[in-house]
């Protein structure tokens, strides 16, 4: 069955994933969050397939998590290692995808929507665009990505005051810190975009899929030392005091809109 929630389109050798909850922001939906579980290997298996570009539709890249998803997993172990296990094949899934990734970051990038941008292989923001990672502030390990991606890109000191704290990242402070390639004008964000692809498309695919196959060896040794502690530590504390009082809190003031 097709999804509706992640899109899929061929353009030319490009491959146009869009993230397509934006009543939602792009927060995750189950349907969502297994389809970005399984799309790599998805767009690695197309033939005619040489780039792929990531984006969200609507005026948010991606929320991250949905509060309604978080509520179940606190309640649901089956769920929630269902839930675990997803993001390491996203994770996973994007670090071993043979084709380059470029996000095009359209709007915010928050929580696991943050990790989708950071694991791409070139970044472009939308110059209003920024990215968070508030794990810790809604009690949660910052497991699915940010813990093992952020010190390769920004060094430790750094790392652990955006994790710990989950400030906004602005897209030109983004690019400062080296966790964006440039800042781009909100209306020309998908044709650099798409320039960009196509540039990558050209290259000898051999060569391109190599190189990015041994620059991601950094990555892949984050991989084998970190992703699973931290994501089980995520997973543990789905179920904490601090989490559920957290969510609950949350979801209480929306309803008081």
């Amino acid at each position: 069955m097709e999804m509706t929630d992640l899109v899929v389109k061929a353009v030319g050798p490009v491959r146009l994933l869009e993230l397509n909850r934006p009543d939602q922001l792009n927060s995750m939906s189950e349907e969502l969050h297994s389809g970005l579980a399984s799309v790599w290997e998805t767009v690695a298996d197309d033939p005619e397939a040489r780039v792929v570009v990531l984006t969200g539709r609507g005026r948010a890249f991606s929320a991250g998590g949905n509060f309604d998803i978080m509520t179940r997993v606190q309640r649901d172990r089956a769920f929630r290692e269902q839930n675990v296990d997803e993001a390491r094949r996203i994770i996973t899934g994007m670090v071993r995808c043979p084709l380059p990734v470029i996000a095009a970051v359209n709007g915010p990038a928050v929580g696991l929507g943050c990790t989708l941008a950071l694991l791409s292989d070139l970044v472009l923001m939308a110059d209003d665009a920024y990215v968070a990672d508030p794990h810790v502030q809604v009690g949660l390990v910052a497991g699915d990505g940010g813990a093992f991606v952020l010190p390769l890109l920004v060094g430790l000191p750094r790392a652990k005051e955006l994790l710990f704290l989950g400030d906004r990242v602005s897209a030109q402070d983004a690019v400062r810190l080296g966790v964006a390639n440039r800042a781009v004008p909100k209306d020309k964000l998908m044709d650099e975009a798409m320039d960009l692809a196509g540039r990558l498309a050209a290259l000898p695919v051999q060569a391109l899929r190599e190189t990015k196959r041994a620059v991601n060896r950094h990555l892949e040794q984050a991989l084998d030392t970190v992703m699973e502690p931290a994501l089980l530590a995520e997973q543990d504390s789905m179920q904490t005091p601090d989490h559920v009082a957290l969510v609950e809190k949350i979801i209480a003031s929306r309803g008081r809109r």
